[in-house]
């Protein structure tokens, strides 16, 4: 057996390079990538690596740390989990910058595989610059930070340990189950370390991703429920993409007449327009989903964590007799609220469920008139708000329908947090699968930009836009340059609302009048941030960095800014200014926010009571 002498760096490289998958008999390259930021904890090991020997991996300079990670997620999602980038920061605040976004990937089931410098293992010149010295334990290094928001996590102390610990991690990131961030630490000593590697290491491998089938029990037991349901409702979540469970899923609410909702994570698998397509469902769901969700005495959960605004923190079900089937490949993900638990691939559940009710003659009881009238009157008030003009400045609701009027149905939209995910899930008039890209599961404001970034790498003929607030663009926008140098257009339609308006609205709706949330100046009278807007050019801003730039202040501007910069070869950015608390409200739903018990203000008392009422009368479960 022959082996070739590498460092372990070089080795990583090298053996990232030959990992493949295949899915339904199609094989694609798993790694496309490393995206890094280089400082003296990987500069000289896995930086030299890639810098002399990177093979066929592509290497794309990140500007922070947290952004690029957060564009590789963005593109491991887009991808349908079949692709991934990895990603390497020097030790101590690089690698730190790097866990918000680690904990992005594992809530959402996205991989990523996380390259992070460490300290030195053979300690001689400790402290290291940028080491955390615990003193009752000096194994610690800043890395483990990582551990509880890693599904898989690693220190390679010898170089040696690499060939194992490479085996773990590609099993969690090809495991559509477990699949999540994957930590490997390495200490920088240790990757210019050389060792004599096999070289059946380094050969091809593919890691085949099977799709599991349902179990003739776990059928029975769903088809035994179902038989004695008359209105069922189908909730479609990520799994529906991640499982290309499309047609499965129209199948079996054609063929059984059950009308479907989404989650976030699920909304454009079902084309807007299908007729049991219903919207969103739970807190940012819409009234025709939230109306059949109390009525449903059975609830079908496909590829779905079922999170608190799914659910309107449980609230959204009110049928005396409703129970819940899951179809998740996720054993955990199955197991929520009491359900029957089918843990299977979506599309392989959905077509044995068919087949077997369709034997059966099982049939929905709802009254396809009254699924009709419910979905019309939804069409009508989305119809409604986007189309509200007001005198005073633009409104939320009537920026995103022109914006949703000027897609031809092949772009891609990017969102995350702030007041638009609401707007979206509610209103977004979605018509092929992919086209919404919303990180919502942990909804972490700063990713739409990067997030963009990484969809355009995944879908480089498509037009991609980041919706997003002033406060989330703010927060984290760097990535806009990556864009730029490397010649990957996104498009960024900024909504100028002067703040965190979500939170805002939020504290307003439970009692507060507003407290810390709006970018205002500091009054010198009244003290507090209650003085003007603060007066911000965004569109001077992304100039700055490189980006076509228009600021928009009414709807002709916007319509002319649309069109311009669809026809840009480079990135853009479009700022528009929105009315404040324009946005749309709940229809039917809640979202557990736990108000003060105690307080001074009559507001927030009665905002209690309606909290602790609401609790109540959720599930428990």
């Amino acid at each position: 057996m022959g082996v070739l002498r590498l460092t372990m760096a070089q080795a990583l490289l090298k053996f990232l390079d030959q990992q493949y998958v295949e899915r339904d008999g199609k094989e694609t390259k798993f790694v496309k990538g490393v995206m890094g930021i280089f400082g003296h904890g990987n500069v000289l090991g896995i930086g030299e690596a890639l810098e002399r020997e990177p093979g066929n991996l592509q290497f794309i300079q990140g500007k922070n740390e947290q952004g690029m990670t957060h564009a590789a997620v963005a593109y491991a999602k887009q991808k349908n989990r079949l692709e991934i980038f990895a990603c390497t920061s020097s030790i101590g605040p690089g690698a730190l910058n790097m866990v918000t976004a680690a904990a992005t990937a594992t809530v959402n089931r996205i991989p990523v595989l996380l390259l992070p410098g460490d300290i030195f293992a053979c300690r001689q010149p400790d402290p290291v610059l940028q080491q955390i010295e615990h003193p009752m334990d000096y194994t610690i290094s800043a890395n483990d930070a990582f551990k509880p928001v890693s599904k898989y996590w690693d220190r390679i102390t010898r170089p040696e340990q690499l060939m194992s610990s490479m085996m773990q991690a590609m099993r969690v990131l090809t495991d559509p189950a477990e699949t999540g961030a994957v930590t490997i630490c390495l200490p920088q000593d240790v990757q210019t370390e050389a060792y004599d590697y096999p070289e059946h290491f380094f050969a091809k491998r593919v890691h085949s991703i099977d799709r599991m089938p349902l179990s003739k029990s776990a059928c029975d037991r769903a088809v035994q429920l179902l038989a004695r349901k008359k209105t069922p409702l189908l909730i479609a979540g990520g799994g529906v993409h991640y499982s290309l469970a499309y047609e499965p899923v129209l199948q079996f609410a054609e063929a059984f007449g059950i009308p479907i909702a989404e989650t976030q994570a699920g909304k454009s698998a079902v084309p807007w327009h299908h007729p049991l397509y219903m919207g969103g469902i739970g807190t940012t769901g819409s009234l025709a989903a939230n109306q059949l969700a109390k009525e449903a005495d059975a609830i079908i959960c496909v590829g779905t964590r079922l999170g608190d605004f799914a659910t309107a923190s449980k609230s959204a079900f009110l049928h005396p007799e409703v129970e819940f089937i899951h179809i998740n490949i996720n054993n955990f993900d199955a197991g929520k609220m009491n359900g029957v638990k089918l843990v299977a691939d979506a599309a392989e559940a959905l077509k044995e469920l068919t087949d077997v009710l369709l034997a059966r003659g099982y049939k929905s009881s709802y009254d396809a008139a009254e699924l009709v009238a419910k979905k019309a009157e939804w069409n009508r008030e989305v119809d409604r708000l986007y189309a509200v003009e007001l005198e005073q400045g633009l409104s939320q609701t009537y920026v995103l329908g022109e914006i949703n009027r000027f897609m031809d149905g092949h772009e891609v939209i990017v969102a995350a947090a702030g007041s638009l995910p609401g707007d979206l899930h509610r209103l977004w008039r979605a018509e092929r699968p992919k086209s919404y890209h919303m990180e919502y599961g942990f909804s972490c404001m700063g990713y739409e930009v990067a997030g963009a970034f990484g969809v355009k790498l995944a879908e480089p003929d498509q037009e991609v836009y980041a919706l997003i607030g002033d406060g989330s663009y703010l927060m984290l926008h760097s990535e806009l340059v990556t864009s730029i140098q490397e010649g990957v257009k996104l498009n960024v339609i900024l909504l100028d609302n002067h703040g965190f308006q979500c939170i805002h609205n939020l504290q307003k709706d439970h009692g507060s009048d507003g407290f810390g949330n709006e970018f205002r100046y500091r009054s010198r009278e009244m003290g507090g941030l209650t003085g003007d807007y603060i007066a911000i050019d965004y569109a001077a801003h992304a100039r700055s960095m490189g980006a076509t730039a228009y600021t928009v202040t009414n709807i002709e501007q916007l319509r002319e800014a649309l069109h311009q910069a669809k026809q840009e070869k480079s990135s853009t950015l479009i700022a528009v200014q929105v009315l404040p608390g324009t946005n749309s409200g709940g229809y039917e739903s809640w979202w557990r926010v736990d108000v003060p018990e105690v307080s001074t203000s009559d507001q927030v008392q009665r905002a209690y009571q309606r909290m602790h009422e609401k609790t109540n009368r959720a599930l428990n479960i």
